[in-house]
């Protein structure tokens, strides 16, 4: 075995382990431990990304992130609190006459997405956390694995290594799976197969997103805490993005819901 083959053998383990432990809280449902589970992610995430930007006094970012974490768990939407955050952090910075805009990018970017991560269990049901995990552990399989092998033509270059024939075939993978997935939680087919393409689209360009800002600081790997993986950012990239537009998508058809009945409703009068 070589030492690709050692890399690629040891990242399917490791990813592997991780849907499983995934799945496993998933299928417990416990709000707390979810929430616990969910802000140790994030708590690594944003000393990753920290340490990417070179922020040298992070410690109020810290302070302001863990205030909306915490206030989080008792929100409806939590997603929300990002902006009261912001809010409090630029006042901070203005009161010290020092304001600090590259000290705000960790509040936007993991503290924001995470934010939509935690509103899927919070606002929708546990079910649909297991959506976003399937639909975006799928794209990334396929991707990678199809890129590797089929992959030849360049899909930025902000990342030479990812391919067209990875990106198609990471939607195909992720659509299907999610059409699936969608289904037997409830979801009618159209509606399925539509959010699972947009959430598999958008992780797909947080991987690149995560790509950039590794490439911009000059580093390979986030960090190193997951072998074959690196950092939690590079395998919570996907999500990331991925629990924004699915969590939009969603309160938007919980909207369009209602419309259409009342619009059915008037119809028969």
């Amino acid at each position: 075995m070589n030492i690709n083959d050692f890399a690629h053998s040891e990242r399917f383990v490791t990813g592997l382990a991780l849907l499983a432990a995934a799945l496993f809280i998933v299928w417990l449902d416990f709000a707390f431990l979810t929430w616990a589970i969910l802000g140790a992610i994030l708590g690594v995430a944003m000393y990753e990304t920290v340490k990417m930007l070179k922020i040298e006094e992070p410690l109020m970012i810290y302070i302001f992130a863990a205030a909306a974490w915490i206030l989080a768990y008792f929100c409806a939407q939590p997603q929300i609190l990002v902006f009261g955050i912001l809010v409090l952090a630029v006042s901070s910075m203005v009161f010290r006459n020092s304001v600090d805009y590259k000290s705000l990018f960790p509040l936007l970017y993991p503290l924001a997405p995470m934010l939509f991560v935690l509103s899927l269990p919070q606002d929708f049901g546990m079910k649909y956390l297991v959506w976003l995990i399937f639909i975006v552990g799928i794209t990334d399989t396929a991707a990678f694995y199809a890129g590797k092998t089929i992959g030849s033509t360049p899909f930025s270059p902000i990342s030479p290594k990812k391919t067209w024939e990875g990106v198609y075939s990471g939607l195909v993978a992720g659509a299907i799976i999610g059409v699936i997935v969608g289904i037997v939680i409830g979801v009618s087919f159209f509606t399925a197969l539509f959010i699972s393409l947009l959430v598999s689209a958008a992780s797909i360009f947080g991987d690149l997103f995560e790509s950039y800002l590794k490439r911009n600081a000059g580093v390979k790997d986030s960090g190193n805490i997951l072998p074959g993986h690196g950092g939690m950012l590079d395998r919570a990239d996907g999500y990331l993005f991925g629990a924004v537009v699915m969590a939009i998508l969603l309160n938007l058809f919980s909207i369009a819901t209602p419309a259409v009945e009342i619009l059915d409703a008037l119809k028969t009068i």
